[in-house]
């Protein structure tokens, strides 16, 4: 049997399956191309899937726009679409279904998933959905493909009342729950919200589930009435220099339970310890990028017993649970959604997306 008979009959694909796509390549600081590259190649236990929409993540432009990862690569992972090509032992997917598709999944066997820190799994670590260049999400190219081990644990179908613009919500919801449940927020609890932009929003969404009251803070005035219009009980501008004495006064002189920061800038945590009662919890999830040092007052942690924590990624034990806010419509997710760029104009999207204005929350590229 020759090399050619063997791919046909282990691949199967619906219809024939272009040998290039359009992308978004990421070649230097703060310029994405949009090029012509090749379909990846689906090998064994693999699955292609024609990309509808994805969104952009902070992530994407702190690696574009930062250069925290060398070019070239194909970005982003907030992705929805259609299976259009199945390799062979492939038997949980068929042709033609709708899917979103996580771009890390862990091994479950190492002592970090046992000690489910997934995100620090060795396994989790390597990307494993890719457009092509080194494996990176891919969803800013028209093709993905997902590696064995995502093909078998990190896709969700989609039910038809969900379009691809509300699945592109699923990856990003996952690490917000994640988040907000090391944060440990429960009902009855206060909770400040810093940084009202696409992740600070849906931290309010998130932790506004728990039956905690949520407060938010943000410089843009339109930011901060978008959070009071998502059930944000308050809403305070950072920059009056009266953040810490708003928190208290609607706290019994303690400050909030927990801090949510979805801003990176190192202040913000400082202020935001200013904000949490003694024993409250500070966790970052805009803080990750490896050249930013925070520092902060030593007796903050060691007096007032305040915990910082960290939360990076999506969790795969909470992947059902977290998919159904989304899939159930529990969410306003869309409420978010401000623009949408079609792949043609990628960098106009990703440049709005670096420097937002007023009206600029959640970015979209689509795919036509």
């Amino acid at each position: 049997m020759n090399g050619a008979r063997m791919v046909a009959e282990q691949l199967r694909s619906l219809g024939p399956i272009p040998k290039t796509m359009q992308a978004g390549v990421y070649r230097e600081k703060g310029v994405v191309r949009v090029e012509e590259v090749p379909v990846p190649e689906v090998g064994a236990g693999e699955v292609l899937i024609k990309v509808a929409a994805c969104g952009v993540c902070g992530t994407d432009i702190k690696k574009i726009f930062q250069r925290y990862v060398e070019p070239p690569q194909i970005l982003g992972h907030e992705l929805a679409g259609t299976v259009v090509a199945i390799g062979l032992g492939v038997t949980k997917w068929k042709l033609g279904d709708r899917v979103m598709s996580f771009h890390h999944i862990p091994c479950a066997k190492c002592f970090y998933c046992q000690q489910k820190m997934f995100s620090q799994c060795k396994q989790y670590k390597t990307t494993g959905l890719t457009g092509g260049f080194t494996p990176n999400g891919g969803g800013f190219g028209q093709y993905v493909k997902a590696m064995p081990w995502v093909a078998k644990q990190g896709i969700v179908a989609l039910p038809d009342d969900v379009s691809f613009e509300e699945a592109t919500f699923i990856e990003p919801i996952n690490t917000i729950v994640k988040a907000v449940q090391k944060a440990r927020v429960v009902a009855g609890e206060s909770v400040l919200v810093m940084g009202c932009g696409p992740i600070g929003l849906q931290l309010l969404m998130v932790a506004k589930t728990t039956g905690a009251r949520i407060y938010t803070s943000d410089p843009m005035a339109t930011r901060r009435a978008k959070s009071i219009s998502l059930g944000a009980a308050d809403s305070f501008d950072p920059v009056s220099g009266k953040l810490v004495e708003e928190i208290r006064a609607r706290t019994e002189g303690r400050g909030v339970d927990a801090v949510l920061v979805a801003v990176g800038h190192p202040a913000v945590v400082v202020e935001g310890l200013g904000t949490a009662r003694p024993g409250g919890r500070i966790l970052l999830f805009a803080a990750n990028d490896p050249v930013t040092k925070i520092e902060f007052p030593a007796a903050a942690v060691g007096i007032d017993e305040k915990e910082i924590l960290g939360s990076y990624s999506a969790a795969v034990d909470i992947q059902d649970s977290a998919a159904a806010l989304v899939l159930g419509k529990k969410l306003p997710v869309m409420d978010i959604v401000t623009h949408r760029f079609p792949l043609a104009r990628i960098q106009e999207g990703l440049n709005l997306a670096a420097k937002p204005t007023e009206e600029s929350l959640k970015i979209l590229i689509t795919h036509s």
